[in-house]
């Protein structure tokens, strides 16, 4: 098995930006952008992760079987996030049934 090693110049760089995009984080957060306030948060949460996944997982440098269970990992987790949505999404569409007249 073949090993990459990483210099420490990009594990720096990677340290660097992730400070950098939690202080972007922290003063979004003081921003009222009204509903995109979430989705901000959200692409700036993901964009960290992906960073964290591809260098401190070593998912960058590994085959492509790694890659397929990066992916797969991914992809159960936005089902999890589609299942959830859609729990919390409905809960308005039927009446409360102690609301209901007996």
């Amino acid at each position: 098995m073949k090993h990459h090693i990483v210099p420490l110049r990009i594990y720096l760089a990677v340290f660097t930006t992730l400070l950098v995009m939690t202080g972007v984080t922290v003063a979004v957060s003081f921003m009222d952008l009204g509903a995109m306030n979430t989705l901000v948060a959200v692409t700036i949460a993901i964009f960290k992760a992906t960073i964290v996944v591809l260098y401190f997982m070593h998912v960058r440098y590994s085959g492509k079987l790694i890659w397929v269970f990066a992916g797969a990992g991914f992809l159960w987790l936005l089902i999890l996030f589609a299942f959830t949505l859609s729990d919390t999404m409905t809960r308005g569409w039927l009446p409360d049934p102690g609301s209901l007249p007996l």
